[in-house]
This record gives C-alpha cells, sequence and structure tokens, in this order.
C-alpha cells in the first residue's frame, strides 16, 4: 500500500509545516517536500542571526531557507521578531549603560520595518512577540530587559510596527506551556486587553513542546477553545512529542526506545490530532519543530544529552507507528 504524504491526508484540514534550518533542507529534503507545505525557520530569523550588530543585517541563511520554501511550493512563517532569548546585547544598553525607553523602542521599530521589509510579501505569518509570558507566579509578564526598559508598551509597539510595515501579513503572539491552566489565563488576559485597546494581532502561536505525561487530551481541548474563543486565528507551532518529561530524571539507556513509551506516543499522537481535526475551522496549520528523530533541540537541550525521539519520522527518516496513527484516519 503507497504512504500516505502529511500535507496530503491533512490537505482539508490544514497546513503541515515543520521547522528547518540550514542543514536540515539539505539532509532532510526528501521528507520535507513529500510531506510538509510549510516551513519556519528554526534559528535563521531571529534576531541575533539576522541584526547581531547596530548597523548590520545578515540575511544570507534566512535567504536561502525561504527559496526553498518557494522553490518547493512551500508557505513559510517568519519566527520571530521579540523575544527575550537570542537577542544581541547591544540591542538593550548603549555605551555601557541601559538603554533609554525611546531608544528601544526605536530599534524595536526600526529592526521590524528592516527584517519584515527584507521578506516581503513571500512571509505569510509572523510570530511578532515571542513568549512573553511568566510562567508562574502573580506577574503576567516575565521579567525581560525588554520589560525593564520599555514597560509592557514593547508588545503593543512591535505589532503596531509589523502591522505598519507588511500589512498584509497575519501577526501572531506566540508562547508555549499553553495548556498549563494558571499560564492559560495569563496568556489570555494579556491577549484580551491588547485586542481591547486595538492592537493589531490577527492570531496565536500555541507551541506544542508536549510529552507522554502532559499536557492531557482535555486541558488541549480546553486550551484551544480558550484561545479560540477570543476571535484569533490558531497555529500549532512548535509540536513534537517527547518520550520523556522534561523533570524526568531517568536518562534513557541506548539502544531502542523503551516499547512502552513508544506505544503511549503512538496513541497520543493520533488521540492529539483526532482533536485538531475537530477544530479544523480554529486551526490554520501544525509546525513541527523538526523533520526527523536525528535532529530536534529537545536532544540538544537536555544535559546529560537523551534521546526524546519526539516525531513522526525516526534516526533513519523512516516513518514511526506515530506517523500512521496521524494520517490514518
Amino acid at each position: 500500500m503507497e504512504q500516505k504524504s502529511l500535507k496530503n491526508a491533512y490537505e482539508e484540514f490544514f497546513f503541515m509545516g515543520a521547522a528547518v534550518n540550514s542543514r536540515s533542507v539539505v539532509t532532510h529534503a526528501g521528507l520535507l517536500k513529500e510531506h510538509f507545505n510549510s516551513i519556519t525557520a528554526e534559528n535563521e530569523m531571529k534576531f541575533e542571526s539576522v541584526h547581531p550588530e547596530p548597523d548590520t543585517y545578515v540575511f544570507g541563511e534566512a535567504d536561502a531557507l525561504l527559496r526553498f520554501a518557494k522553490e518547493n511550493g512551500m508557505r513559510m512563517r517568519g519566527h520571530t521578531l521579540v523575544w527575550h532569548n537570542q537577542t544581541p546585547q547591544w540591542v538593550f544598553t548603549e555605551n555601557g549603560k541601559a538603554r533609554t525607553k525611546e531608544s528601544l523602542l526605536a530599534i524595536i521599530r526600526e529592526h521590524i520595518r528592516t527584517v519584515t521589509s527584507h521578506f516581503s510579501p513571500d512571509i505569510y505569518c509572523w510570530d511578532v512577540v515571542n513568549e512573553a509570558v511568566e510562567d508562574k507566579g502573580s506577574a503576567v509578564l516575565r521579567s525581560s530587559p525588554w520589560l525593564e526598559i520599555a514597560g509592557e508598551s514593547f508588545i503593543e509597539e512591535a505589532f503596531r510596527a509589523a502591522k505598519e510595515n507588511v500589512p498584509d501579513a497575519l501577526l501572531f503572539y506566540n508562547d508555549y506551556n499553553t495548556c498549563v491552566p494558571e499560564k492559560r489565563e495569563k496568556i489570555c488576559a494579556l491577549l484580551k486587553g491588547l485586542l481591547e485597546k486595538g492592537v493589531p494581532i490577527d492570531g496565536f502561536g500555541m507551541q506544542g513542546h508536549w510529552n507522554v505525561t502532559a499536557p492531557s487530551l482535555d486541558e488541549i481541548r480546553r486550551s484551544i477553545e480558550a484561545y479560540a474563543s477570543l476571535g484569533l486565528k490558531l497555529q500549532i507551532t512548535e509540536m513534537d512529542l517527547s518520550l520523556y518529561a522534561q523533570s524526568d530524571p531517568t536518562l534513557p539507556q541506548p539502544g531502542p526506545a523503551p516499547a512502552e513509551l513508544v506505544k503511549r506516543q503512538t496513541e497520543l499522537y493520533g488521540d492529539i490530532f483526532r482533536i485538531f481535526r475537530e477544530y479544523k475551522d480554529v486551526i490554520q496549520s501544525v509546525t513541527f519543530w523538526g523533520v526527523a528523530d536525528d535532529d530536534t533541540w529537545l536532544d540538544r537541550f537536555f544535559k546529560p544529552h537523551r534521546a526524546n525521539h519526539p516525531l513522526l519520522f525516526d534516526e533513519n527518516h523512516q516513518p514511526k507507528e506515530a506517523f500512521r496513527a496521524v494520517v490514518d484516519f
């Protein structure tokens, strides 16, 4: 029986995407061309990559990814314009001192104008602000140089600058732990407040860095409904499903992954995509954060390193049982 492709299986539901980098568009080109119709740059469009010095912009690697997308009939997401990580220190300091609010907001406007204009009109949507909400405690926004210098206005400023420069692009706020009730409430409060002020936000990027222990299917469903109730478009922006919880102290042994965990992952992938299909009128796309298990940020994130096996294709680029659970419905 001929193997289905992800993009063909879901052509009536939503776009299927993958995060890519300068290596994977070569090493994983076959999988990308066969199974995906959308890509996101893993790191090549982040602040430190494209704007490392005040008067220096470097677009070569990002341009190469965009060429790959265009040559293969794929859409491309822009990721990301304003984030507390992977932003060079010069953005926040000048002559050894913290910048003024006015100076920092001017940098936001200039950076967004230059970057979005460079890629316009080929990038159809942008993650304008990324991961600005605090995970725990009473504070809504996480402590960062953006917040400390510019206050909450940096978020509004970023979205208004993006709208001014690429009015036809969809503008997203993107975050993780989106199914944790405490953080979900904060995200919804932030987005609702911005929308009430007329800030031009089109959608919410619901990251899916999940694992076989959490979140529950009920929380995924509740979260989709909560964000959709704001009237925003939804995209699942960073999907992977690790065999291990982040807090799991167990270091997997070399060799095949434990069969019971693989079975659980397979079942969960099937159940999660069943929910996604139910909300096809709300969800525009699902983007995996990687292509196959041989190149995933999760394996580099944990120290000592461990194999998380989070994607639908294994280290040899072969479809896993989880792949079949997603496409066979």
